[in-house]
């Protein structure tokens, strides 16, 4: 008996057959889809700024709404190429119903992104902030910052440091020193009317001027072979390498390098190592603020520690929202008496850790080193300090002195007395005259601030919630979505990757 088989039936499959009425990329598309989220939203932002950029004239051109979207969409998706950008305009279905079918190029996209969109899409990132605002999403009153640093789009190996420079000067201005007393000896008539050879800022005209006269001078004399070499040399380079150290220092200002290739950016050290032998790269500091994962605020900055950073990007944080936070929480790398001092002139509760907090919680801390500084007892009403055999240590002087960024801070001086023969002086200090001190008295009233802050309940609280707030967008930025270096050069334009990452952030966020 033969066994009886079942007929296989297919689904229908035509590829060449052309459709009455072909199917609407919406019905593809589910209705949660984060692509639906990220076109309501910009939809009810104002792009008014933007559409000013565009000054009409020629052919049309794409809506700037739509390109807006799509870039959104894109880093929303992982896809910060503008080649892989124009692809996904042709082939995947979500940009194609995003896009209304535009299909613009990458030349396009990439004008629009690194152009169009300078100093405009930091009011447009703040309007979608305060839609998430309204919708109860997250809380404007509250911060919570941190910073990391991102790869420059840069050359790692073409840099100029601040302290090459200065050590280039220093051997020119020796040089010129030695050729000056050589000339001295060699021409004493000629240059017996010459004043000292002073040099308060070394530059070109100065340094030409001094090798004019100096050649002028050795003129008909016996002059070394070894001499003539160096005048010759001093004479075509000198000039020219101080002219190109002006610039350089021009461009470097404060900061102590940066890149030829981009050189708004500076060289850091990088978690993110693959030599792992602590490699220098070109780099930008950002910093962020958050409120329940979501981020409010963003700033790029040149230098690379987080000490110096607040109160420049709290002022952006108010001038994008018309006032600043009530709170604010950070850890000890923001632990500056610049910030603590910042944070008390704008009446905003600070939750920041000084250096030396979490040792001082520690038990037996009161046995550990009864010799430092901030052991020793102070009285106030006669502004003295006991050094710890009990002698009192009077007052020396005060002094005034700035940090990089122009902040002034008072230190106060106290010296001991008869530390000679003092049974406890070698392990007290290991100075050979009395000891000094120094202190500064407001920043210990600020740690003290900050101490009765962290330790009360309100700051129990935030000191809990601030890793699992600000770090894990860190974590979701540089690994979930594998931003870890720049496509564009420049400050200016490193700040609009910033702004689209955080909008596509915020909005996979509030999709979510």
């Amino acid at each position: 008996m033969s066994k009886r088989t079942n007929k296989v039936v297919f689904k229908n499959y035509t590829p060449n057959q052309i459709l009455l009425l072909p199917p609407s990329l919406d019905e593809k598309i589910g209705e949660h889809h984060p692509v639906r989220v990220v076109n309501q939203v910009i939809e009810q932002i104002n792009i008014e700024p933007l559409i000013k950029k565009y000054e009409g004239g020629g052919t049309s051109s794409y809506h700037p709404k739509m390109l807006l979207k799509v870039m959104v969409y894109a880093y929303l998706n992982n896809i910060y190429s503008s080649r892989k950008i124009e692809e996904a305009l042709q082939q995947n279905i979500h940009f194609m119903w995003l896009s209304g079918m535009n299909e613009p190029d990458h030349n396009t996209i990439n004008r629009f992104r690194g152009e169009r969109l300078k100093e405009v899409l930091k009011p447009i990132f703040t309007q979608v902030v305060l839609l998430l605002s309204d919708a109860g999403l997250v809380n404007l009153k509250e911060l919570y910052v941190d910073g990391t640093k991102i790869e420059a789009n840069a050359n790692r190996y073409t840099f100029v440091w601040g302290k090459s420079i200065q050590n280039n000067k220093e051997k020119i201005k020796k040089q010129l020193e030695e050729l000056w007393s050589y000339t001295q000896q060699v021409a004493a008539e000629e240059m017996q009317d010459s004043e000292p050879l002073v040099f308060e800022k070394i530059d070109a005209q100065q340094v030409q001027q001094t090798i004019a006269r100096i050649d002028a001078a050795l003129q008909g004399k016996e002059v070394s072979k070894k001499v003539k070499q160096k005048l010759r040399y001093g004479k075509k380079e000198w000039p020219e390498n101080l002219k190109k150290y002006e610039e350089q220092e021009k461009i470097m200002g404060s900061r102590n390098s940066y890149s030829k290739s981009d050189p708004d950016a500076t060289f850091m050290r990088m978690k993110e190592d693959h030599m792992k032998n602590g490699q220098l790269k070109p780099a930008y500091n950002l910093q962020i603020s958050t409120n329940d994962q979501i981020i409010t605020n963003y700033t790029i900055h040149p230098n690379p520690t987080d000490t110096t950073t607040l109160p420049k990007h709290l002022e952006e944080y108010k001038a994008s929202y018309g006032q600043g936070p009530q709170t604010v929480t950070a850890d000890a790398g923001y632990g500056s008496e610049q910030n603590y001092d910042y944070l008390e002139q704008n009446n905003i509760k600070g939750f920041i850790k000084y250096s030396h907090f979490d040792s001082d919680q520690e038990k037996n801390n009161d046995k550990k080193d009864p010799f430092h500084t901030g052991k020793l007892p102070y009285n106030q009403q006669q502004d003295c300090y006991y050094c710890p055999m009990g002698q009192p240590m009077q007052k020396l002087r005060t002094e005034k002195k700035k940090n990089r960024n122009g902040f002034e801070q008072t230190i106060h001086v106290y010296q001991a007395k008869n530390c000679t023969h003092c049974p406890l002086r070698p392990q007290c200090h290991q100075g050979e005259d009395n000891r000094n001190i120094q202190v500064n008295h407001r920043l210990n009233q600020y740690k003290q601030q900050a101490k009765e802050n962290l330790l009360s309940q309100e700051g129990i609280y935030h000191r809990k919630r601030r890793p699992a707030d600000v770090e894990p967008v860190f974590a979701n930025l540089k690994n979930n979505k594998n931003f870890k270096r720049f496509m564009l050069r420049g400050k200016k334009k490193v700040e609009i990757e910033v702004g689209l990452l955080a909008l596509a952030h915020n909005l996979k966020k509030m999709a979510a």
